[in-house]
């Protein structure tokens, strides 16, 4: 029976942290895509069009990476924060950080996660599902100072949307109604959906010490 490699087209460390916590032990590669050129590029573009379109296009840098394996599925994904009309991604700045912080304080925002899962045999592709997901965020109501202090924690300038919800971002998050994985940065109830259009039960991937 051949075994699947389980591979994340991903830099993020809480989307591994999701996997290893849901039973997979993923291979790691991460894609060069100049993701602020295709979201210009892509700027007419309903949302959630664009952020699975981004996961796609990590998918096709990726591809010629993960080896000739007789069995390899791929997975990309890529977040942003609807707000006010606007699809923003990483602040990368402080100054830009604090702007989206003023912005979302006490207010309610969806953040978008595009799934690009790809089915790999010997080098080439042989299936491939894409979908998103979508979470409203109820941020709380931050003063200037807490403001100040998250950022200068670092956390918030490469993350979607300026904000974590399993670290120190999740202080100032009300709630959620939707899936939280998403938030994190990969849906496992999507993932699992989009595994199984790809012919792939997600229960032989999990690790030997997760079975």
């Amino acid at each position: 029976m051949t075994s699947t490699d389980f591979v994340l087209g991903s830099a993020s460390p809480a989307r591994l942290r999701v996997l290893q916590q849901a039973g997979i032990d993923p291979r790691v590669l991460v894609a060069d895509v100049d993701e602020d050129g295709l979201v210009a590029e892509l700027a007419a573009s309903p949302p959630a069009d664009i952020v699975t379109r981004l996961a796609v296009a990590k998918a096709d840098a990726l591809v010629p990476r993960v080896g000739d394996g007789d069995d390899v599925v791929l997975v990309t994904c890529d977040s942003m924060l609807h707000i006010g009309g606007e699809l923003v991604g990483k602040p990368h700045t402080p100054e830009v950080a604090r702007q989206r912080w003023t912005r979302m304080s006490g207010q309610s925002a969806m953040l978008l996660t595009g799934h690009c899962v790809t089915r790999i045999r010997r080098g080439e592709p042989i299936a491939r599902a894409t979908d998103s997901a979508a979470t409203e965020i109820r941020f709380a109501t931050v003063d200037a100072a807490a403001v100040d202090a998250y950022v200068a924690t670092g956390e918030p300038l490469a993350v979607a949307g300026a904000f974590t919800l399993d670290g120190l971002g999740g202080w100032f998050v009300d709630g959620i109604d939707g899936d939280p994985s998403s938030v994190i940065g990969i849906s496992l109830p999507l993932t699992r959906r989009l595994l199984a259009r790809v012919d792939v039960d997600v229960t032989t991937l999990w690790s030997a010490q997760a079975r």
